[in-house]
Formats: C-alpha cells, sequence, structure tokens
C-alpha cells in the first residue's frame, strides 16, 4: 500500500515536470505563432508574416495565390482579408465566372498589409443594342439623361438631306424633336457647335450661315423648345484671349500674356506668357492646378515661378475623375496621370505627381474614366478598359469592337454608349 502511494506520487511528478518542460518549450512558440511569427523554410529562419486586404466588385470572387484557391470575398462588402503570409512575393489571381480575371505580383512584408481596395472585374462580352439609328453626332446632357442627336432627313422644302436635333431621354427611353434646320432659316445652315453652358435644361447653338456666324440658345426643357438669337456684343474685354469660370471665379488670359483670376493678375510682368496670333487658347481649372492650352500643347501654371511652363505635347484631351482627385491626359499615343491632391491609400500617391500610364502603337482616339481607379478608351475599332493601379503588371482588356466608333462613358447609369456606322448602341451595365 505504501509502495503505491510512493509510486503515485512519483508518477505525478514525473508528468508534472513533463508538462512543466513542454509548456515552457512550447509557451514561446505559441506567442511568437500568435504574433505572426512563422519559420521561413525557404531562408531557414524565423520571421514575422504579413497580410493581404483585398475589396472587389461584383462579391463573391476567388481569390488565387500561387494558382491556389485561398478564399472568396463576403457577400456583403466583396472584401477579404487573408493574413499569415511569409513575406515574399505573390501571384494573386482574382477569378468570377462570366468576368475578365485580374491578376499582379504583389509584394507581402513583415508586419504589414498590402491593399488592393478598388479592383473591379469586368463581364466578358458584354451586351450592345441599337437605340435609334441615322444619327451623325451626339451630345449628353451634363446630368446624364439625356442624349442629343444630331440626324439628317430628306427635306420637303428644297428635297434636300437637311439635319435636325432630337432629344433622347433614356429614362423612358423616348425620342422628341427639338428644331429642325428650316426653324434658323430658309437657306442652307450648318451646325458647328453645340455646348451646355451650365445645365441640362439649355443648350447654346454655334450656327453657319451665308458666311455669317450666328448663335442660339435653346431651351430643351419647355414643350415646344424654345430657340432665341443671342447677339454677340463686343465689350471692353475683346483684349480677352479666353476665359474660364470656376464656382464663382473668372480666370481669363489677355492678349497681352497676363493671366488673371478675377482681378488679381498672376503671373509677374517678367514673365507674360507668349501669345501667338490666330491661335486658340484654353484654360483649364483643376483645384489649384492652372493649365493653357495652345493648339496641342499643354502649359501648367508655376505660383512660386508666376509664369507658364511646358507641361505635355500633343495633347488630345485632359478630364478629372469622379472623385475630383486626379486628371487624365492623353495624346494619339501615350495616357499620363495627374494627381491633384495626396492619397494615403495604397499605391500612395503625392499632390503634383504624374504618372505614366501606357503607350500603343495604335491611335488613341478618346479616352474616359470609367470610376476614380479605372481608365476606358478606344484604340481604331477596339474598345478597351485599363487599371491605373501601377504596381506589377498592369491590367488591361478588351471589351468589344465597332466600326469608327465615338464613345461615351455615362457616369449617370454606368453604361457605354457608342455611335457607329450612324447606329447609337448602348451597353449593359458595366458598374454596380
Amino acid at each position: 500500500m505504501e509502495y503505491n502511494k510512493i509510486m503515485l506520487k512519483k508518477t505525478r511528478t514525473i508528468l508534472f515536470s513533463v508538462c512543466l518542460i513542454l509548456f515552457i518549450c512550447l509557451a514561446p512558440t505559441i506567442v511568437l505563432y500568435s504574433q505572426g511569427y512563422r519559420i521561413d523554410f525557404t531562408s531557414k529562419k524565423l520571421t514575422q508574416t504579413g497580410g493581404l486586404f483585398l475589396k472587389i466588385e461584383p462579391k463573391q470572387t476567388e481569390i488565387f495565390i500561387d494558382d491556389k484557391l485561398k478564399k472568396k470575398t463576403d457577400f456583403f462588402f466583396g472584401s477579404a482579408l487573408i493574413e499569415n503570409l511569409l513575406p515574399k512575393k505573390y501571384k494573386i489571381q482574382i477569378k468570377k465566372d462570366g468576368y475578365y480575371s485580374w491578376q499582379k505580383d504583389l509584394e507581402i512584408k513583415e508586419k504589414e498589409v498590402t491593399e488592393v481596395k478598388n479592383i473591379i472585374l469586368i463581364p466578358e462580352s458584354p451586351n450592345f443594342h441599337i437605340l435609334t439609328n441615322r444619327v451623325k453626332e451626339f451630345w449628353f446632357t451634363p446630368d446624364g439623361k439625356n442624349i442629343i442627336l444630331k440626324e439628317y432627313t430628306l427635306s420637303p422644302i428644297n428635297n434636300k438631306n437637311s439635319w435636325s436635333l432630337k432629344l433622347y431621354n433614356l429614362e423612358n427611353s423616348l425620342k422628341s424633336h427639338l428644331i429642325s434646320e428650316e426653324d434658323i432659316s430658309s437657306g442652307e445652315v450648318d451646325l458647328l457647335d453645340l455646348e451646355f453652358p451650365s445645365n441640362s435644361k439649355e443648350i447654346s447653338l454655334k450656327i453657319g450661315a451665308k458666311e455669317q456666324l450666328k448663335f442660339f440658345s435653346l431651351e430643351i426643357n419647355k414643350t415646344p423648345p424654345v430657340l432665341t438669337e443671342i447677339k454677340q456684343v463686343l465689350t471692353s474685354s475683346e483684349n480677352i484671349i479666353t476665359s474660364k469660370t470656376v464656382n464663382q471665379d473668372v480666370y481669363y488670359l489677355d492678349n497681352l500674356g497676363f493671366v488673371f483670376k478675377n482681378e488679381e493678375r498672376l503671373n509677374s510682368n517678367e514673365n507674360p506668357f507668349s501669345v501667338k496670333p490666330e491661335t486658340k487658347y484654353v484654360l483649364e481649372i483643376f483645384k489649384n492646378f492652372l493649365f493653357l492650352r495652345e493648339n496641342k500643347t499643354l502649359y501648367q501654371f508655376n505660383p512660386d515661378l508666376k509664369a507658364f511652363e511646358k507641361f505635355f505635347e500633343g495633347i488630345k484631351d485632359l478630364k478629372i475623375s469622379p472623385d475630383n482627385g486626379k486628371i487624365i491626359y492623353f495624346s494619339n499615343n501615350e495616357i499620363w496621370i495627374l494627381f491633384l491632391e495626396n492619397i494615403s491609400s495604397q499605391p500612395k500617391r503625392k499632390a503634383g505627381e504624374k504618372l505614366f500610364l501606357i503607350r500603343l502603337s495604335e491611335e488613341i482616339k478618346d479616352c474616359f474614366w470609367l470610376n476614380s481607379n479605372y481608365l476606358i478608351f478606344n484604340v481604331e475599332n477596339k474598345l478597351k478598359i485599363v487599371e491605373i493601379d501601377d504596381r506589377d503588371r498592369i491590367n488591361i482588356i478588351e471589351i468589344a469592337e465597332f466600326k469608327n466608333p465615338e464613345m461615351f462613358w455615362n457616369q449617370f447609369d454606368k453604361k457605354l454608349y457608342l455611335l457607329s456606322e450612324e447606329n447609337i448602341y448602348q451597353s449593359e451595365k458595366l458598374l454596380f
């Protein structure tokens, strides 16, 4: 009996000792594991892990890391956090049936989470259908709810083709008549330009009639539309070369090369801009960035030097992003981005930083912001979408092909509109 008690006590002592030794040995390992440390068998050393955070549209997409399915994004937010990744470069792939895949090689660093918050998957072969035909030109109202169509019809007056303007309402899919060529003059007149001066209720028309220029205002929100001729009156401001109103500030360039903001002259006496005769100038203002276009050369105003400096050659257009934080500017073959403000999310950017995005052998016809992180553009007959995240490869896809397309991306309904062979096409919804 005494012997059994002694053996039981020894057994307990041995078990306690073993447990204590195991605890002493395993406790640091458990603590290190809980803090994200892992053994990197490639380098044969203990290292702290990192993570990967992704936010993707549409939701419920599959995430592959080094060709292995790792996770699906959640149903509510379309996001996923993948933890305990050894610090190295991984091949990340995003896939969903019916959509183009997305791929990048991304670096995971110790104690850091690599973020990609703006991934958009685009539908494969999106459907396009014809809205209307016999269209020569088209313009969208600023609110994106209507299209102004320029059509040609056989005139009963002179038995010749004459143009007319129609209004196509996207909300009810109805087309209505605005004006005909005959409403302006019984003779032949040309529509030289159409603009929306301040809102979606009125358009300004520049008309050529018998070697004369005439200007009209057309109120399209009234039934019937009201056409009013605007008499151009010369004032003391005839020395102004070009002007631009932003909010309540008026910027203008005079014929001496001085640029003004309201009554304040911005450039110094020593640095006037060299204004050339018979040359088109356009002022562009985005936040604190002031640009001047001289034909296809873009100049930026340097407030420190109080002078314009050459910024870009061969400019076709420049457009601000929906979040007002950046602009695209492009030539026949290149697309660039200028960041107007600091961006703290990955990849981080500084205000004034320029990003060269792509160079193509084909001519870029036009380019729009799809959202604040993706662009849509057309080259030759192809329509393409490209991301602006330049970490590793830049994902670019081709979504459709039309003959000589003129395109417009509508932020109002997230659909693409095309004019090709006198037909207006509307895509299915590309963003959600």
